[in-house]
């Protein structure tokens, strides 16, 4: 870290030290993956100074709607915690602001077009000359070698990346309901990040990071990657059925969906019991997992069979009872709510700089014990920042 970030003053100033405490962060990032990444270093207390475009600033700000009374909900949801700075990089004098930023930053994180902050004096080997311990963050959609042209899309890349191939029902491909390859990118990008400070503290130096999202999607493939790669089965689109386990879907009851999870035979055994028709797990094509894999198209209909004599609800409570795992299919509403009946606090209130609360978002995902004192402000306005950064690189 750097002594002038140590001891600059900024508006959580007042707040315990938290794990990233005193960790500059100059984000040229926009849109989703790169800004959750830093807004993440921030909650963790990292100073993050997000450079934007002057008048029009990040996309996402005029990304709606929807709106909330401060801006769009978009650009809301991933720039919470840091400070919003005006620079025109093709303008000679804000570029040399923005150098001075980066002589200051411990890490970096860009996701221009592959070259395109180099041209502009801003690349990695420019930077690194001038602090050698800056961690160098840069995001493209597919890589910065044959892909540094294709433009970098979440739907792009879910769609050429094969996620769509597996997700939807057999007969059309279907994007996830959020741009998940952003947001699994935005995660590798700060688990990258995190384990370059630490590198940087045992050897003092610093590394050009290079994430991308093609590769982020197909790192989260997971049992459907491996199962072309090690066995050379391409999977293929089953709506909400799972391809190794049954039951493990929704299933139909007499109001509507029930999502049932049964992952070994000993639950559906109990499964089978509950719902009233024991010989079922007795049934030789039902009796263990590989069977009713096979077997499949026998069994639904004789499980939904049986759950059409109650409602989903009803169906719910009975199995949680029997510690069978199931669950109401819900909206975000709904989530919310199962969250704080939980216990789990999901969300927070975001404040502006006078401390007045102004929304409410949800919070780091992470836990600590003893409990830790987040950073809780408010995304900023465009530009709201830029004369007390510039005061402090030009100090």
């Amino acid at each position: 870290m750097t002594p002038d970030a140590q001891s600059t003053p900024d508006s959580r100033a007042s707040l315990d030290p938290l794990p990233l405490d005193g960790i500059v962060v100059a984000d040229f990032s926009r849109v989703l993956a790169g800004p959750l990444a830093t807004m993440t270093l921030a909650d963790l207390g990292a100073r993050v100074i997000k450079v934007e475009r002057p008048e029009t600033g990040d996309d996402t700000r005029s990304w709606s709607p929807p709106q909330s009374p401060t801006g769009a909900t978009y650009f809301e949801s991933v720039n919470r915690n840091k400070e919003s700075v005006c620079l025109n990089l093709t303008d000679a004098q804000d570029r040399e602001l923005a150098l001075k930023l980066a002589e200051r930053a411990d890490v970096l994180v860009e996701n221009f077009k592959p070259g395109g902050l180099a041209a502009l004096g801003l690349g990695y080997e420019e930077l690194s000359a001038r602090n050698p311990g800056l961690i160098y963050a840069s995001i493209s959609g597919f890589g910065d070698a044959g892909g540094a042209d294709l433009p970098g899309y979440d739907f792009i890349v879910q769609a050429a990346g094969g996620l769509m191939s597996i997700t939807g029902p057999e007969e059309s491909p279907y994007k996830a309901g959020v741009a998940l390859v952003d947001v699994l990118t935005a995660k590798d990008t700060t688990i990258s990040i995190l384990a370059a400070l630490r590198h940087r503290q045992s050897t003092g130096r610093g590394t050009h990071l290079k994430l991308n999202l093609l590769s982020s999607l197909q790192g989260a493939l997971a049992n459907q990657g491996q199962a072309w790669l090690g066995a050379g089965k391409l999977p293929a689109r089953m709506g909400n059925d799972h391809p190794s386990i049954v039951p493990y879907q929704l299933l139909e009851c007499a109001d509507g969906p029930l999502a049932v999870a049964i992952g070994n035979d000993g639950q559906f055994h109990r499964f089978a019991q509950e719902l009233g028709v024991p010989e079922l797990a007795e049934d030789e094509r039902f009796s263990t997992n590989p069977q009713r894999v096979a077997y499949r198209e026998e069994l639904i209909p004789l499980l939904e069979q049986a759950l059409s004599a109650r409602p989903a609800e009803q169906w719910r409570d009975a199995l949680l009872a029997a510690q069978l795992p199931c669950g109401l299919v819900a909206g975000i509403d709904g989530g919310v709510e199962l969250a704080e009946d939980l216990g789990l606090e999901p969300t927070v209130e975001v404040t502006d700089r006078s401390g007045a609360t102004v929304g409410r978002q949800f919070r780091h995902p992470a836990q600590w014990e003893p409990a830790l004192a987040h950073p809780r402000l408010a995304p900023p306005s465009l530009g709201e920042d830029t004369d007390a950064v510039v005061r402090w690189l030009t100090d």
